[in-house]
């Protein structure tokens, strides 16, 4: 005995083989923008700490001063 595959949208549950074509097709890309956001947030990580490696080097690399 298989069980129906629901989706939950905007906080109701809807049976996934009740959607429209034109449903599923904006739940898939829905999806893949999901993906994509969670991929370029891991991405500005990464980059965010890069960036603060390159300043703390950079800061290293600087004359020192005095005042």
């Amino acid at each position: 005995m298989s069980q129906e595959q629901m989706i939950k949208i905007d906080g109701k549950d809807y049976p996934l083989d009740s959607l429209s074509n034109e449903a599923k097709s904006q739940l898939m890309n829905l999806r893949v923008a999901d993906q994509k956001v969670a991929a370029l947030q891991q991405d500005l990580a990464m980059l965010q700490t890069a960036r603060n490696a390159y300043a703390k080097a950079l800061s290293e690399c600087l004359p020192k001063l005095t005042q």
